[in-house]
């Protein structure tokens, strides 16, 4: 009735095992490292990269923790900060000598790693991430300059608008006057007919028409809904490409997310350089796609110079000098989209381009005479052009078409996330900095850590005083998922906060919730006369519909915070949630295997250690029901109706 087959035995064994071996690398803490990231969007971080630090550190005679490559970056973990620092001055002096001082092509900056084994981390047991007010960090307050998006959007309206009336050969003058696009013919007919083609072509754009003397002047704005979307696309893009921008910082959950109408928060836990932090957000860059001078006078007169007198839109991507002529083909902004891809009859990388309208008319138009030629993709940045790509122009493109080179697979993924995330719609300004300290951090954490800590021996003085064994057996139930929770947390790498710990404490008491409610269904079991073996059995089956009722209701709650909330409420959020599913394995589930341990083969078993209130009663060990005090009604006298009280 009350054995466990050895499998659950098994289960309940590697749960407590896993949830030891995900939860211990949260005890180590942190470790000072540098971290080695692209400075410019072009550089390329790699293993080579970190054989390179590793040479810079042992010329310098310093020994490093280790030296690895992850993901994008290169960290170095060091033992102190002394050492931290120094090591961040060789490794910047040695990456970036002979190179720009206002343009660098790598970010040296000083960072927090795990300090747990390595072998935990092959396992990914690392530790949880932890929030700016735990670690640490900076936060970002950006205004984000929408009216220069909308002015953006107008001026390729008008180079739109002129296009598609010259290539109807309907003839006026296309200027802008504010944020309406205007124009002026000279007869009715051709104004109607204007006024039908742009309607066609631009259905986001209200078109009237109205006479000025002997002329018609047609107007276009764009929509209320078009303006609104305008601006949230805006900010959409700011936010995307923001979000490519740090993740070269190797922060551990960077929070990016609107705040009103046109600003951004921009939250990076764990960044000890905000300087660094700030000139990587702040950078703009922009893209455009240009012809290649392949003159003989422009190569004869600049052989080798970077940088050439009064041609500032010329650049070299390890290898030659390219000179680039000045007019724009198509520039960022006229780029759909850009993702890598294999030629189907070569097998080899490419990038396909997806054009927009304009872009795609631009395109078709100067390929067609100029086919068997260089074009080029220039990205600018800090007023320096680079160029990140020359192909030949085999045939006329238009709206989707591929470039190639030689790339690898991994250049063109990187290739194509250069262009789909270079530049920024709009500009930004920072006007709000704030930098938490470790200090304060470690603070909270410790204050954090002794709320959770406090509330389970208050848990566990309660219980054991009350329940005696069973409130052990559940205080340990409490212990094994306060562990699980942990540990899951560390699994799927969650960023814990100050209210995610506030969720914990709050788990603790529910989870404790579900041991009391099986704790007194068995009590109830026992004053019924029931023998003892039959009243644990009872008690936990009985009480599970009660403990899930309970626990779906409040799920239920959690999930519609995770759903709607943001930021600290949805953090709050999964830690509850997760809470919730523990405690109903460790209370129920693993409770009673704990309690079939130690009572399941005992046949003859006359009393168990729940806590008896009242004594006495038929059934050895149990605690007997009181009496239900009825109101005894009289017997009816003859003759008479018995009285109903009203």
């Amino acid at each position: 009735m009350n054995r466990y087959p050895v499998w659950k035995f098994v289960l309940m064994a590697l749960a407590v095992l896993i949830g030891l071996l995900y939860t211990v690398p949260n005890l180590y803490g942190s470790a000072p490292a540098v971290q080695v990231s692209a400075a410019s969007l072009t550089t390329k971080v790699g293993t080579d990269t970190a054989t390179q630090v590793g040479q810079l550190l042992a010329a310098a005679s310093i020994k490093p923790d280790y030296v690895t490559f992850e993901g994008t970056t290169v960290h170095a973990r060091f033992a102190t900060t002394d050492t931290q620092i120094h090591a961040r001055d060789v490794i910047n002096a040695g990456l970036n000598a002979g190179a720009d001082k206002d343009a660098p092509p790598y970010s040296v900056a000083l960072n927090m790693v795990p300090r747990a084994p390595r072998w935990m981390a092959s396992l990914h047991a690392l530790p949880m991430y932890l929030g700016l007010d735990l670690r640490g960090g900076v936060h970002f307050l950006l205004q984000v300059d929408l009216k220069a998006a909308l002015d953006k959007k107008i001026e390729s309206l008008v180079t739109d608008t002129r296009t598609t009336l010259r290539e109807k050969q309907l003839r006026a003058a296309v200027t802008r006057d504010g944020n309406a696009v205007t124009m002026i013919f000279h007869d009715a007919a051709t104004a109607t007919q204007a006024v039908s083609v742009l309607t066609d072509t631009f259905p986001t754009i209200q078109w009237t028409s109205a006479p000025d003397g002997a002329d018609v002047h047609v107007s276009g704005v764009l929509k209320p809904a078009e303006l609104i979307k305008a601006q949230d696309q805006a900010i959409k893009q700011n936010m995307t490409t923001l979000g490519n921008r740090v993740a070269g910082l190797g922060t551990s959950e960077p929070v990016i997310q609107q705040q009103g109408a046109d600003r951004i928060v921009v939250e990076l836990p764990g960044i000890q350089d905000t300087a660094k932090a700030r000139e990587l957000i702040g950078r703009t860059a922009t893209l455009s796609i240009r012809m290649v001078d392949q003159t003989a006078a422009a190569s004869a007169d600049n052989p080798d110079d970077d940088v050439f007198p009064n041609s500032p839109d010329v650049a070299r991507r390890n290898g030659p000098t390219t000179i680039v002529k000045k007019e724009v083909v198509a520039s960022g902004d006229d780029l759909a989209d850009a993702q890598p891809n294999f030629d189907s009859q070569s097998s080899a990388a490419i990038v396909k381009l997806q054009m927009n309208a304009k872009g795609a008319r631009r395109m078709h138009e100067v390929s067609s005479q100029n086919v068997g030629k260089l074009m080029s993709i220039v990205l600018f940045e800090k007023n320096k052009g680079q160029v990140i790509s020359v192909a030949t122009i085999q045939s006329e493109l238009g709206e989707n078409f591929q470039i190639s080179g030689g790339f690898t697979s991994e250049e063109a993924s990187e290739l194509a996330l250069l262009l789909r995330s270079g530049a920024l719609a709009a500009p930004m300004e920072f006007i709000e900095e704030t930098a938490i300290g470790p200090s304060l951090g470690a603070d909270n954490i410790a204050k954090g850590l002794h709320s959770v800590a406090w509330g389970f021996v208050a848990i566990l003085v309660f219980m054991c005083a009350y329940y005696l064994l069973f409130g052990v057996i559940s205080t340990l139930s409490l212990g094994v998922n306060l562990l699980m929770l942990v540990a899951v947390l560390s699994l799927i790498q969650t960023t814990l906060t100050l209210p995610g710990i506030a969720a914990i404490a709050l788990t603790l008491g529910m989870a404790i919730d579900a041991n009391v409610l099986v704790n007194e269904r068995i009590r109830e079991e026992l004053r019924a006369g029931s023998a003892p073996q039959t009243a644990i059995s009872a008690g936990y089956e009985r009480a599970w519909a009660t403990i899930l009722d309970s626990n779906i209701t409040t799920l239920i709650a959690g999930l519609s915070l995770l759903m709607f909330g943001s930021g600290a409420i949805r953090g709050f959020a999964i830690v509850h949630c997760l809470g919730i599913l523990t405690s109903m394995f460790s209370a129920v589930f693993f409770s009673r295997g704990l309690v079939n341990l130690w009572y399941g083969r005992q046949k003859k078993l006359k009393s168990i250690l729940i806590g008896q209130v009242w004594k006495g009663g038929a059934q050895p060990g149990a605690v007997p029901q009181p009496d239900d005090l009825e109101e005894e009604t009289p017997a009816p006298v003859a003759g008479k109706s018995p009285r109903v009280a009203r």
